[in-house]
């Protein structure tokens, strides 16, 4: 009896799958972004948690019909959920509403927080990007910029593009923005060149950790007297904090936008469509000297 228990069990074992549930995760990147590994982090943390499997994909070009691709194979496989960054609603609306269509539940995360209802997600976990640009441009007024430049890496990235306005806006001016590249090299000699050209600026917006560190480079190559903030965080950035060569950071906590989603997942899979009533602001928040401190080991790991 106790064999044909043991033949039983085994039996049980193999023909249950691995993971009761499967999720797949897709951003938008090139590869440069520190920003993104833990998001990446904190999607496969929650997953550990809940007994998952989550598949994180990214299309290395940054291009965002590649991406969308990306999207529609993983719609194909079927999987419990998907959880997408929407940097371009125009170029990957059609391939969400596609997964959603097939019976597939889609959150949004990141970006793309205005377009996430209308391509039919379920919800979006992200800090609000124009708010977090008003933020950061607020303060810097308050600390004395008076011509100040946006630094964007991703042309095609709408968020991006909101925390630039929202700088401005705050700032009361016209939108100063130029597009440095994701390429670090880029970014430094374009940061650079735009410091050279126009003397009066006196303040940078860097709208990426990456973005950030080569902005500084190219401050101090130059010899500009600038007021440097950023977004994100990374070990460079907080150094570059407690050296006094950057203002602040602003903080979207972004652990949370790949933790979050695969935990709502799993509630709504399992709990008869349990989820919160809103969407998840994850930030913005101001990493500065003040704070700094407290946050460094977090930096790269899980913020």
């Amino acid at each position: 009896m106790k064999n044909i228990l043991l033949t039983a069990t085994a039996v049980v074992a193999l023909a249950a799958p691995a993971f009761a549930e499967r999720y797949v995760m897709i951003t938008h990147t090139q590869g440069t972004d520190p920003f993104w590994p833990v998001v990446e982090k904190g999607g496969k943390d929650a997953a550990a948690a809940v007994g998952a499997e989550l598949e994180y994909n990214y299309d290395a070009s940054g291009d965002m019909s590649a991406m969308a691709k990306l999207i529609e194979a993983a719609a194909a496989t079927q999987p419990d959920g998907i959880i997408v960054s929407l940097p371009d609603a125009d170029a990957l609306g059609g391939a969400i509403k596609g997964a959603v269509d097939s019976g597939i539940p889609v959150i949004t995360i990141n970006s793309g927080l205005e377009a996430s209802k209308e391509v039919g997600a379920l919800m979006h976990i992200g800090q609000p990007e124009k708010l977090a640009g008003q933020a950061a441009g607020e303060r810097a007024k308050e600390e004395g910029v008076t011509k100040p430049l946006c630094l964007n890496q991703e042309a095609y990235n709408t968020a991006l593009a909101d925390r630039c306005q929202g700088y401005f806006d705050a700032m009361g001016m016209d939108l100063n923005m130029i597009d440095v590249s994701n390429d670090v090299a880029q970014i430094k000699t374009r940061t650079a060149a735009a410091l050279q050209a126009d003397e009066s600026i006196d303040g940078l917006l860097a709208t990426g950790p990456h973005v950030c560190e080569a902005a500084a480079a190219a401050v101090e190559e130059v010899g500009a007297d600038v007021h440097l903030s950023c977004f994100d965080l990374s070990p460079g950035v907080m150094n570059l904090i407690e050296a006094g060569q950057v203002a602040y950071t602003i903080d979207q906590q972004q652990r949370l936008q790949g933790y979050l989603p695969v935990i709502f997942l799993h509630l709504y899979n399992t709990n008869a469509g349990m989820l919160p009533g809103s969407d998840v602001p994850s930030g913005p928040g101001f990493v500065d000297a003040s704070n700094a401190g407290d946050v460094a080991d977090q930096a790269g790991v899980n913020r």
